[in-house]
């Protein structure tokens, strides 16, 4: 006896078989309770809850958790693995609107959100709860009112289009050269948002910038390292990783690194331009209107906190380039398996032009691209489809009973499947599958909006998305001008571009496609 208690293994043993047979105790008491719940959705395995199935499916994610949740009756299944990763996860309107606004208060973005996306967004707009997010939305909001849009579409949209977009088009309409066309219009994207909130003209599009290219794809590459978190078998290898500076890690800070060099340059650029402006004028009443200004304004202190700002920089960035380019991405992939949808399109975007009297190549105005429905309609369903941010996340702060009737625990995460919710029979009917812009059109031919509940691609409630009007007129300026003037090839339309798992729902080796001027 003495020599087994002597063994350097003894306590190690006993110690993990206390830790497995705690663990095994609390897995079959968390079973018990969720065969209460539910008898379907997720399949739970004795001590290993969803895991195995996890690992299956998680480089098609989006679509196994789908095929899960379509059949139940409220799309709704609770999602258990090792590491305390307990939770719900649906694609049912009511449980949506139940925690995006009824009790809002109650499922804040939390901890384990927040820490899993801190090393890249830091505490913007994304990633902050409480007063630090209702500061920055209020101080964002001032940016998203409809003169700013109007100037947004006339000014910025519609110079890069005329100068930058349309002049590669163009280039290299006929020669039989493969684009990667997401690429582009990441790039488009990127330039205009960061004149819109920054006062700051890249170049990316043109290929003027200076660096701009190893930031696009440090950015990209954060992102998706960023949104791998979520995905490891076992939450703290990240961790892991990170204390040792390994692997995945070690490439996420480095791409880090480029991008807070690259944000840090855009906000001191800014600073210095205020300086000289301030220095010029003995009353300090200039006014900047771009969004990084107002931000600089609302912190009274004479020292300016750059690393706020630099998050502050990212999240803009995130949500103006990602999500316009993702949804445009699908839309031409759409486009070019619907040439009727598309013969649509152009007959609206020509009677338009007609009716105002434009010669083809000029751009479009506010009031004309409100008058496009059917592409307005045929965006939306696009987003529908295949939404920008195709699942999110809330935190449970204290116990709750779904309206779905799903009990949840205090510290439990809540996600909503928008990218399932688009393909549920119950909601959008037996076509749901079918990309039918229709859908979004009344009898008098306009665009009807859809409860945001139902179709929560622009998020719902206090933290729907402020810059929702905005990316609707900037798409559709791109795809009214490009689509009278081009045809747009895509190289194997006829098999689905693979996404990325990363923030957004990006193709993962982009949209290559050959471009043909249209006559």
């Amino acid at each position: 006896m003495e020599q087994i208690l002597s063994s350097p293994f003894f306590f190690p043993l006993i110690t993990l078989l206390f830790i497995f047979i705690i663990s095994l105790y609390f897995t079959i008491n968390h079973l018990t309770n969720s065969k209460k719940q539910a008898n379907n959705g997720f399949k739970i395995h004795p001590f290993f809850g969803t895991l195995p199935e996890f690992l299956r499916n998680r480089h098609r994610f989006l679509d196994w958790t789908t095929e899960v949740l379509s059949p139940l009756p409220t799309h709704t299944s609770i999602f258990f693995r090792p590491g305390r990763i307990h939770g719900i996860i649906t694609a049912y309107p009511p449980n949506v609107e139940h925690f995006l606004k009824t009790r809002f208060d109650n499922y804040p973005k939390g901890q384990r959100v927040l820490s899993l996306l801190h090393d890249f967004l830091g505490t913007g707009i994304f990633n902050s709860d409480d007063q630090l997010w209702r500061m920055q939305r209020k101080t964002a909001s001032f940016e998203f009112n409809k003169r700013s849009l109007k100037n947004f579409v006339l000014d910025s949209v519609k110079c890069e289009i005329k100068n930058r977009l349309l002049p590669i088009l163009k280039e290299t309409s006929g020669s039989n050269r493969v684009l990667d066309l997401q690429d582009i219009l990441e790039r488009f994207a990127f330039d205009n948002v960061c004149m819109l909130a920054f006062d700051f003209d890249p170049g990316c599009l043109s290929g003027h910038g200076s660096g701009e290219s190893g930031f696009m794809q440090a950015f990209e590459e954060a992102a998706a390292l960023s949104a791998a978190r979520f995905m490891y078998v076992l939450p703290m290898l990240w961790k892991i990783k990170k204390l040792f500076n390994v692997g995945s890690e070690k490439r996420l800070r480095e791409s880090i690194k480029i991008v807070h060099g690259f944000a840090d340059k855009i906000i001191q650029t800014r600073l210095e331009e205020m300086s000289r402006e301030n220095n010029k004028n003995s009353d300090h009443n200039i006014i900047h209107q771009d969004l990084l200004s107002r931000f600089i304004f609302a912190d009274e202190s004479s020292t300016h906190d750059c690393n706020f700002l630099r998050d502050v920089v990212i999240s803009f960035i995130l949500a103006g380039r990602d999500t316009t380019s993702s949804g445009l991405s699908w839309f031409f992939w759409l486009l070019a398996n619907n040439q009727d949808i598309l013969t649509k399109i152009r007959a609206e975007v020509s009677e338009v032009r007609s009716r105002v009297g434009k010669e083809i190549g000029d751009t479009y105005d506010f009031d004309e691209l409100k008058e496009m429905h059917y592409l307005h309609g045929a965006l939306s369903e696009t987003l529908r489809l295949y939404p920008p941010v195709p699942v999110d996340t809330r935190a449970c702060l204290e116990d709750d009973i779904l309206p779905s009737g799903t009990k949840i625990k205090k510290d439990w995460f809540v996600t909503y499947h928008t990218y399932a919710m688009g393909r549920m029979e119950s909601i959008w009917g037996k076509d749901c599958l079918e990309f039918r812009p229709e859908r979004w059109i009344d009898e008098n031919g306009l665009y009807k909006a859809d409860n945001p509940f139902r179709f929560p691609v622009f998020h719902a409630g206090p933290r729907i998305c402020l810059g929702k009007e905005m990316a609707y007129l900037q798409m559709k300026s791109i795809a009214a001008c490009v689509v009278e003037q081009f045809d747009i090839d895509v190289v194997e339309k006829e098999t689905r571009p693979e996404y990325m798992l990363s923030l957004t729902l990006r193709m993962k080796n982009g949209l290559p496609v050959r471009v043909k001027a249209r006559k």
